[in-house]
């Protein structure tokens, strides 16, 4: 149980650091095009960690069951 509120706390920062990076990018595209791209990269390391995040979870909420 307290895993599962550990996983879902972290899932809920990198979200938000998400959004925020992909705001960027967007935000970036017009100006400066390098930025942009360093955004989306990161953006999508936290996307990748996110849904490690989410199969965790589903883990330990089949085994609860």
């Amino acid at each position: 149980m307290l895993n599962t509120i550990k996983i879902l706390e972290k899932r809920k920062k990198l979200k938000e650091r998400y959004l925020r990076l992909v705001e960027d990018a967007y935000n970036f595209r017009q100006t400066d095009h390098e930025l942009s791209d360093i955004s989306e990269y990161h953006a999508m390391q936290l996307l990748h960690k996110i849904n490690k995040l989410k199969f965790l979870e589903r883990d330990y909420t089949s085994l609860s069951s």
